[in-house]
């Protein structure tokens, strides 16, 4: 792999004043040139942003109404983020994504911890093909449903809430229909079942 465009490798090296400084920034220019290039998420998906963690709540008296999103199932059918008298929790996430894969066994545990009181419901995005997406699932064993969204159509219905380039994703919605939570970033099963269990008991 040639790792300097043409310009910089017909260049030559001279023993002049500063001459060893304009090197190394033309070496540390080549460097940023090969790092961008390499840039972008897997199953030819580019410019990808992994989100920054980070958990907000919403007080009771402060949430609005989620938006409902419906669509066809990895699995065929219809899914839906549309769950009354349930707390909601939806995960955007994708088979290509490297912290979606990270966070996928502390859902599906804190899944079995709240079924009960919740409904968890993915929407699989950016996945062109649903054979790795399928294939992620069996993976890790998760059992909740997820819509297959590969142009985004769904994730659309949550603009303003959740940022598209922050994946994964979490929006935890209360029984009423309301935003409770939002976690931008990779979750863990501790704080996916306090959130659930606070939101199912009004807080």
């Amino acid at each position: 792999m040639d790792l300097f465009p043409s310009p910089l490798r017909s260049l030559r090296f001279r023993r002049t004043p500063g001459s060893l400084t304009r090197w190394l920034a033309l070496l540390a220019l080549a460097g940023v040139l090969v790092v961008t290039g390499c840039s972008g998420g897997s199953g030819g998906e580019t410019g990808f942003v992994a989100g920054k963690t980070g958990l907000t709540r919403v007080a009771p008296p402060d949430r609005q109404a989620a938006p409902v999103a419906t669509g066809e199932g990895l699995d065929g059918g219809t899914v839906t983020t549309g769950h009354p008298g349930k707390v909601v929790v939806i995960n955007v996430w994708g088979s290509w994504c490297e912290p979606c894969r990270a966070e996928a066994p502390a859902l599906e545990q804190a899944w079995q911890d709240t079924r009960d009181v919740a409904q968890f419901v993915g929407i699989d995005t950016r996945d062109p093909d649903p054979g790795p997406a399928q294939a992620f699932v069996r993976t890790f064993g998760i059992t909740y449903p997820s819509i297959y969204d590969p142009q985004g159509r769904s994730l659309l219905e949550f603009s303003g809430h959740l940022p598209p380039s922050g994946i994964p994703s979490t929006l935890i919605v209360d029984p009423e229909g309301r935003i409770a939570a939002r976690i931008i970033g990779e979750v863990d099963r501790n704080t996916l079942v306090g959130l659930v269990t606070d939101t199912a008991e009004g807080h």
